[in-house]
């Protein structure tokens, strides 16, 4: 009976150390932010560091933590509840995140009942670029000029700059105001669920009606600032992984495109600290880069309305 009780014992230490190593292999990368300026407000920067020195979240960290296993990286814009609207920026030496302004107001995203704020980690998938000069075979329209779009779903809040280790597993296709705005649907490889999602069927089974509001949230979240609705391809559709990985795996070829200057684009900042090419700097060039952004400050107060709920009526 002790002998019984010893095996199993040891089996399942064996269990618990193999997935031990198989979590450790995705975060053997350290990342860490740096924020200046005061939050919610136009000075506002989130620069993103490894054990080297300051990164570009845009071109210095990997599109795949793991090739083999089809596990991506995705830099954390925004995370789930928050209506700060935040994204990298691709103008500026090192694409620091920053807070979209609009009008010379930061830009904060409406909350559209029963949703408020964004309901996943939202961010993107670094090495990505949607080529604007590029017509989506699937979509029939350009792409939007950022990286990829992804939506992590897991059960934690992440923190804005961290980057997760995800797998893919669908894609929605926002068409925005004529272009190509592909959502990728992703989720945390440390999630406790994580394992037994990998298709769109999952997430329905463990996350029950989350695709439908997804498609939802898209749809009506500009309608408070007196925009249209948002249209989708395949009629809001989720395509599943294969597709999602297909679409990923195009954009990140339209980076290298763009980072070996096959194409132009003059308002996306090539600068990086790890490619080694013409636009490779020294770490304390990119040191020097970060000091020109204000010291860290105490964040602005936020105007209540930024709590506000919407009620959207649609007419179908």
């Amino acid at each position: 009976m002790r002998s019984y009780r010893f095996e199993f014992l040891l089996f399942i230490f064996v269990l618990v150390t193999i997935r031990f190593y198989e979590c450790m292999q995705f975060s053997k990368m350290v990342y860490q932010t740096i924020e200046r300026g005061s939050l919610y407000s136009s000075e506002y920067r989130v620069f993103l560091k490894d054990e080297r020195g300051l990164i570009s979240p845009l071109h210095d960290i990997p599109l795949f933590a793991n090739v083999e296993k089809k596990i991506y990286n995705m830099v954390v814009e925004i995370p789930r509840w928050t209506n700060a609207k935040m994204e990298i920026n691709l103008a500026e030496p090192l694409n620091p995140i920053k807070q979209d302004i609009k009008k010379g107001v930061p830009r904060f995203v409406p909350n559209c009942f029963p949703h408020h704020g964004y309901i996943w980690n939202y961010g993107a998938l670094p090495q990505t670029w949607e080529d604007p000069n590029v017509i989506d075979e699937n979509t029939k329209c350009k792409g939007d000029n950022d990286p990829i779009d992804a939506l992590e779903i897991g059960f934690r809040v992440a923190k804005r700059g961290e980057v997760l280790q995800v797998k893919v597993l669908g894609a929605v296709a926002l068409i925005d105001e004529g272009e190509t705005d592909w959502k990728i649907i992703t989720i945390d490889v440390n999630d406790p669920v994580a394992e037994q999602v990998n298709n769109l069927t999952d997430i329905e089974k463990n996350f029950p009606g989350l695709l439908k509001a997804t498609v939802e949230w898209f749809r009506i979240y500009k309608i408070p600032d007196g925009k249209p609705e948002n249209q989708f391809a395949f009629n809001g559709e989720a395509k599943g992984p294969e597709f999602a990985q297909k679409i990923v795996s195009e954009v990140h070829t339209y980076w290298k495109r763009l980072v070996s200057k096959e194409v132009e684009a003059s308002n996306i900042s090539p600068v990086n600290t790890s490619l080694n090419n013409t636009s490779t700097i020294g770490i304390s060039e990119a040191e020097a880069l970060s000091l020109k952004a204000p010291e860290a400050t105490t964040p602005q107060i936020v105007n209540p309305t930024v709590d506000k709920w919407h009620f959207i009526h649609l007419k179908y």
